[in-house]
């Protein structure tokens, strides 16, 4: 069952930081957002030990109830570290190159998918997309004469997350396109439809012409087939520790579902901070705000944008689904990063610990930026 997220890891910081329901100002919030960073600071300082240490590591995972957890990071535009802790499965220790599914990290592949060709002039960014695709529940509908790969990208299609979410489950426009912010996964799904149609191919054949070979991401592809090693897979648990049946699905989704490894994953994200192949036009684009999300922030085209101080911004995009919690920060101007996975219901409970140690101040503003109103 697919998990109805918001856009992001919203889930994960309401969870954490488990806010007043009696104080609402924002003079209370901003004051509880600087001393909780501060305590953060503190405590991190504190733990630096547990992160230098293997064993101290597997122990705290166990005593959060994590199964496994994937690490990568990215300096100066290298993956430079990758670091898998826990077991695939009861006394079977995960590997290096774990498979995990990544839920909604399937997003931005398809995003980078529908941007190079745009750069390579083979699809228009603003042409709207009824001449290769109109889903017959909106078909009559003049709203599905707008839609076009920009507001897909950016959020902005008007769709719901999912027709499933509708009591005649049913696909309609809750809103004109680019009117205004609202995270879907049916809109990359209508994109992916689109791009088949024109292309006669699978979105995971195209994947795998434009990003997976070339980038050598060998144990990457949208479905479960024979590339995929069962063996290496990391079952997806419950908070209770109840391991959720492994779906080998075969039907490719353009925003979810996702099987990569932390290496595989690390390589698409040095790519997109090397430029990812795109034209200058097209990664301006990119990287440029759409469309207002939450909390102050913005989508690009494919990833959600955190602006800092003096400047600074990150790319930033996550996944929930059962059994996977997932989320990644990159930085463009510094090409940092940093990628966490895990394969349990509440994985999001270890992210601040982690964004505190590996990106120090910018993991603070970051969660500066999630408790603000």
């Amino acid at each position: 069952m697919r998990i109805p997220d918001k856009g992001l890891s919203m889930l994960w910081f309401s969870s954490m930081f488990q806010r007043s329901v009696t104080i609402k100002t924002s003079k209370f919030n901003s004051i509880l957002a600087v001393c909780l960073c501060l305590i953060s600071s503190v405590s991190m300082a504190q733990d630096n030990s547990l992160f230098g240490n293997d064993d101290e590591i597997e122990n705290w995972l166990k005593s959060n109830n994590i199964p496994t957890l994937g690490l990568g990071i990215i300096k100066q535009g290298q993956l430079q570290q990758i670091r898998v802790f826990g077991e695939l499965e009861p006394s079977k220790s995960a590997p290096f190159n774990t498979i995990f599914n990544v839920a909604s990290l399937a997003k931005p592949v398809t995003a980078m998918v529908a941007l190079k060709l745009v750069s390579a002039g083979k699809w228009n960014l603003d042409e709207p997309l009824f001449s290769y695709w109109t889903d017959p529940d909106v078909a009559q509908d003049p709203r599905s004469k707008q839609l076009t790969t920009r507001h897909i990208l950016s959020h902005q299609s008007g769709f719901p997350n999912w027709r499933y979410m509708n009591e005649s489950n049913k696909l309609d426009f809750k809103f004109s396109p680019g009117e205004q912010y609202q995270y879907s996964g049916e809109g990359m799904e209508y994109l992916r439809k689109a791009l088949e149609h024109k292309f006669t191919k699978t979105l995971n054949e195209l994947a795998n012409e434009l990003i997976f070979v070339p980038l050598a991401m060998t144990d990457t592809q949208y479905v479960f087939n024979s590339s995929i090693d069962s063996n290496r897979v990391a079952s997806g648990y419950d908070n209770k520790g109840k391991a959720y049946e492994t779906i080998k699905h075969q039907t490719t989704n353009a925003a979810d579902d996702l099987l990569t490894t932390i290496e595989d994953y690390g390589k698409f994200l040095v790519s997109v901070l090397n430029g990812g192949g795109l034209s200058a036009d097209i990664y301006q684009d990119m990287t440029s705000h759409q469309a207002a999300s939450t909390k102050g922030k913005h989508f690009g085209l494919g990833f959600e944008i955190y602006d800092f101080d003096e400047g600074d911004y990150a790319l930033s995009h996550g996944g929930a689904d059962n059994g996977a919690q997932t989320i990644v920060f990159i930085f463009p101007q510094s090409k940092d990063g940093l990628l966490i996975f895990t394969n349990v219901d509440d994985g999001y409970k270890v992210y601040e610990k982690l964004l505190l140690h590996y990106l120090g101040k910018k993991g603070q503003q970051i969660l500066k930026i999630e408790m603000s109103e």
